[in-house]
């Protein structure tokens, strides 16, 4: 059965996800969570310590001319094996990360707590592409493509339209997917890639570059605009870098204000544990419900494979 706190650190096996704040590093987010949960798991009931008999010397046993030495047995603990001796029972606990998300960026920060860790490359193989919103502002680039870099350029964005902006959108779009079909070995003019590409099963083969499978406008009040991007293989800098060259497309620049990650995998928004969450009870219950969301999204994965 193993002591309370195995016990506890066995409900934390596997994944879960936070929402990683933006002006926060990644791993600062993981060596929080980890410290709570330790904390957590070393609060559980010590187990109860092990006794040994002991035979101690009786005294007053016999007269003062015939003194004769008596030991009786007792039972005592054995106090190398108390908690103020050993220490904590947990030390260090091996909490892993998945797709990491930069200091600007904020969003779905997956982590894994122990064996959960080899989860990681079954949940990446199933679900390869991830959704950001992105924050952009027409009129102004600098040289790191945020809103936080060094000025080089300020332009007019007064002849943007949203009919303008969502053309250099699909047009956009469009070379992403045929860069998805060549990098996933299918024959264009197949069957096999009609049927993959509608079923959502084209993935490409092997390291590609970043590659975005869709991109629209959530919403345009110049000069701000919000995008919704799916995208594989991306980095938080591509993305920034995206904004950059959709204002360039638009006779104009832009910056990116905000990333935010709003999908890793199976795991959302809603299931992302906030600052006040993150909690031994908390994330026990989200690795539970994690692992229900696995079974389920696991037998709908191979329904469509099938």
């Amino acid at each position: 059965m193993g002591t309370p706190a195995t016990r506890l650190y066995r409900s934390l096996e596997g994944l879960f996800a936070v929402y990683k704040p933006a002006g926060v590093h990644w791993k600062l987010v993981r060596d929080t969570v980890e410290t709570n949960l330790l904390k957590g798991i070393n609060c559980a009931p010590p187990p109860a310590l092990r006794t040994q008999v002991k035979f101690l010397l009786q005294s007053g046993a016999g007269s003062e001319a015939h003194k004769e030495v008596t030991l009786r047995p007792v039972r005592l603990p054995v106090l190398a094996d108390h908690p103020l001796v050993t220490g904590p029972e947990f030390q260090k606990l091996r909490v892993g990360v998945g797709h990491r998300l930069d200091v600007f960026s904020s969003g779905v920060f997956v982590l894994g707590v122990g064996n959960g860790n080899a989860k990681f490359k079954e949940m990446y193989e199933r679900y390869n592409t991830r959704d950001y919103t992105l924050e952009g502002e027409f009129g102004r680039a600098t040289d790191d493509f945020s809103h936080g870099g060094r000025v080089i350029e300020r332009t007019t964005y007064d002849h943007i339209t949203c009919d303008k902006l969502e053309r250099v959108l699909a047009m956009i779009q469009g070379a992403n997917q045929k860069a998805l079909l060549s990098y996933s070995n299918v024959d264009m003019r197949s069957q096999e890639a009609y049927e993959l590409a509608v079923r959502g099963m084209l993935f490409p083969e092997g390291k590609t570059p970043p590659i975005l499978t869709g991109l629209r406008c959530l919403d345009f009040q110049p000069p701000r605009f919000t995008l919704e991007v799916q995208c594989m293989n991306e980095t938080q800098r591509y993305l920034r870098r995206l904004l950059h060259e959709v204002g360039l497309e638009l006779r104009s620049s832009a910056i990116c204000v905000g990333i935010r990650r709003v999908r890793d995998g199976p795991f959302t928004l809603q299931e992302a544990l906030t600052r006040q969450r993150w909690t031994l009870p908390d994330v026990a219950q989200a690795v539970c419900q994690a692992h229900s969301i696995r079974r389920k999204s696991g037998k709908a994965f191979s329904q469509g494979a099938g």
